[in-house]
């Protein structure tokens, strides 16, 4: 499969070994919302027997390059998407499968204009983390920049 057919999805569990590793499950990946989910695995629970923080942040880090994938991914040629900054806030214990949803913080067309004009956009991600019962366990932002291929800037 080429890198032009392949999902957002199977791009990132290809090329960011962690989403592999963890087999995170690409359930939605738009300009608009992306959804990810990790399967309860023993093998990364924590002291209490749900999912270890740094698997919830890969997760919900996962998700937020994958919206900026599926809404930048046009721009690949000529810009790199890098995440600058994140924060994290665990709310709630989190057991058994959680999923983390993704939206872009601001339009797509601003942060291309952007762009255009020889900037380096900067653009935030919020990403929730659930449990299957709904409750929200975790609130993660992603600070995310467009750097041009060209050095200088």
């Amino acid at each position: 499969m080429s890198a032009d057919q392949m999902t957002v999805g199977e791009m990132l569990a290809a090329t960011v070994p962690m989403a592999g590793t963890l087999n995170l499950e690409f359930l939605e990946t738009t300009a608009e919302r992306a959804v990810v989910r990790l399967p309860d695995q023993p093998a990364y629970h924590n002291h209490v027997g749900g999912p270890h923080a740094g698997a919830m942040f890969t997760l919900a880090e996962s998700a937020s390059g994958a919206i900026v994938l599926a809404a930048f991914g046009d721009q690949l040629t000529r810009a790199v998407p890098l995440a600058v900054s994140a924060e994290i806030g665990y709310k709630k214990l989190a057991m058994g499968v959680v999923t983390a949803t993704a939206t872009l913080g601001r339009p797509v067309a601003e942060v291309v204009a952007e762009l255009d004009a020889g900037q380096r956009p900067e653009f935030p991600v919020r990403i929730d983390i659930t449990r299957e019962d709904g409750a929200v366990t975790g609130e993660m932002t992603v600070l995310w920049t467009l750097r041009p291929h060209n050095p200088a800037k």
